[in-house]
């Protein structure tokens, strides 16, 4: 890829991604896949006032290794250090990008209980430093081609032809053109105005179906609001925490969803693949599910926490978007979720609900607002999929009709 255009790239992330300012620290968490894009990542941060960038390097292979070899206790320890660091962090308030390439595939064979327990044992330490810096700062997901990741959407292309054709898919679907900046300002305009349409109408639940057997109904908080684009911190601090990002999403309450919803693409869990899968909802909680591939997976994703069960995104996505026209299956949550409506198991956005800056973490969690230490999107949306919303004055009002936007 030109490095003109990988460079466009790197200023679209530093500021329209993260927008950092001046003084401001950053935290950069990237595999090992591209190390000059990084360097420039990291170049455009200072050139807009940066204090100081730290990359932390990542590599699924030696990630892998260490679940081996360490024992339970040791990866279920988290070292003074590492509290400490945590602690600079509150104290900060730094960006974080991250940067991913991973490979869809590449924890096959590790052993998940082992990590699923560490997990679980580390989050009540993690928790409470992610809950001091709620909604604080300004981070931002976007990615680059890793070979592995490259080679399983072209697997018939060479290994540098196949790099070079996910490059291409990743900076046209960001909206990586002339002028990315100008192209991101209209595109949060749009969903800007879509969002406001959908507050407007004082939506108390979604009805989905499908032909595909999904008849599923999910209830909302009269605060619930719908977002989408470019978000503002309570530092307020505009930026964008997807590039790319197609949705407009909300958090529902916990405790109203009913039926059955199916998965549409492969969902990317822990570095593995979870497909053809479906979950039954009843008084909100998933009580019934099965995937054809990984099914220990998704039970394993499911029995996290008690949060897990639960929902706490619903994110509308048409299917005549960037990401679904592309035609590509990116294997990746970040562009599949932006072609394609999708639900996501775990905690919820509190900044989804109206008001919410005024409000401590208890008291938007009293509200209805799902508590988990996951936050997994999957998607549901196909192109014979029908949303009706009913309104709290009582009123049917169509918001998708055959995968698009019935306004």
């Amino acid at each position: 890829m030109k490095k003109t255009v990988m460079r466009k790239f790197a200023q679209l992330i530093a500021k329209c991604g993260v927008n950092v300012q001046k003084g401001q620290e950053v935290v950069i968490m990237a595999e090992l896949d591209q190390p000059e894009f990084v360097r420039m990542v990291t170049e455009e941060c200072y050139k807009l006032g940066a204090k100081k960038v730290i990359v932390d390097w990542t590599d699924q292979k030696i990630t892998k290794i260490h679940s081996k070899y360490r024992s339970l206790k040791t990866m279920s320890t988290m070292e003074k250090w590492e509290e400490e660091r945590w602690q600079h962090q509150v104290d900060t308030l730094p960006c974080r990008i991250y940067i991913e390439s991973e490979d869809p595939d590449g924890m096959k064979g590790a052993d998940q209980d082992k990590i699923q327990k560490a997990r679980q044992a580390l989050y009540p330490t993690i928790k409470k430093y992610r809950d001091q810096m709620e909604s604080k700062y300004q981070w931002c997901i976007a990615a680059v081609p890793g070979e592995a990741w490259a080679k399983k959407l072209f697997p018939k292309l060479s290994k540098k032809q196949a790099i070079e054709k996910l490059w291409e898919a990743i900076l046209s679907t960001s909206r990586v053109d002339d002028d990315p900046i100008k192209a991101w300002e209209n595109h949060n305009k749009d969903l800007a105005e879509r969002c406001r349409y959908l507050n407007s109408i004082g939506i108390d639940e979604l009805h989905y179906t499908a032909p595909n057997g999904t008849d599923f109904t999910v209830g909302f908080m009269k605060e619930s609001r719908f977002c989408g684009g470019s978000e503002t911190s309570l530092q307020n601090i505009t930026y964008n925490p997807n590039i790319p990002s197609e949705e407009c999403f909300s958090t529902p309450k916990r405790g109203r969803a009913e039926g059955i919803v199916y998965a549409t693409m492969p969902l990317s869990y822990q570095g593995q693949l979870i497909e053809n899968f479906w979950i039954r909802f009843k008084e909100g909680k998933a009580v019934e599910w099965h995937a054809e591939k990984n099914n220990d997976m998704l039970t394993k994703m499911l029995e996290m926490d008690e949060g897990a069960k639960y929902i706490g995104e619903c994110a509308l996505v048409p299917v005549d978007s960037p990401i679904s026209n592309s035609g590509l299956l990116f294997y990746s949550t970040l562009f599949d979720e932006n072609a394609s409506c999708h639900i996501a198991m775990g905690d919820g956005y509190v900044e989804c609900l109206d008001g919410f800056e005024n409000m401590s973490l208890d008291e938007c969690r009293k509200l209805g607002v799902n508590e988990s230490m996951i936050h997994v999107d999957f998607m549901i949306g196909c192109k014979d999929m029908d949303i009706t919303a009913k309104t709290h004055d009582g009123k049917s009002v169509p918001i998708f009709r055959n995968g698009n936007w019935a306004f």
